[in-house]
């Protein structure tokens, strides 16, 4: 189905892929995606990290991504700022989004985390097809000092 107006491009960000992740619905977000999407993940000068639905010998897995994040989060999105193109099926998004660790979180220590994301969305017949996310996380400098998380999320795990 085709997204026809600019609320069709909120809804589907902000309601049927954020907020199935804050639901931990990590079936119904990936479902947000084409089979053949690909996603990158930029951060200052870590090396770019890619995403795809399957995962494959470039990519990793966005079930397996989001299964740490969600079992290791309390996820919120938050304060969105949409830039959307109809015409060529595009969008821009700004927002917060906080990361609270469950109590069996393995990273607890780190605290709560408050990142600012821009993502950039392409879309076709109503679905993700290409994501482009970056983040800056304002207080990694004070936890690279106290905690052996190499980036926010714990994603990928130390060692792999």
């Amino acid at each position: 189905m085709a997204l026809a107006s600019r609320q069709d491009y909120i809804k589907l960000i902000e309601e049927d892929y954020f907020g199935n992740l804050v639901r931990e619905n990590i079936s119904a977000a990936i479902a947000c995606f084409s089979d053949d999407a690909r996603i990158s993940v930029r951060h200052g000068d870590a090396p770019v990290r890619r995403f795809s639905v399957d995962g494959d010998d470039d990519t990793t897995s966005l079930w397996d991504f989001y299964t740490h994040l969600c079992g290791n989060y309390h996820i919120w999105f938050g304060e969105f700022s949409h830039y959307i193109d109809e015409a060529e099926s595009r969008a821009a998004s700004t927002f917060r989004v906080v990361l609270n660790p469950k109590p069996d979180s393995p990273y607890g220590s780190a605290g709560t985390q408050t990142l600012f994301n821009c993502n950039f969305f392409q879309f076709s017949d109503g679905r993700i097809v290409d994501m482009t996310i970056y983040y800056s996380n304002p207080n990694s400098g004070r936890q690279a000092a106290t905690s052996t998380q190499s980036v926010p999320t714990g994603y990928p795990p130390q060692g792999k």
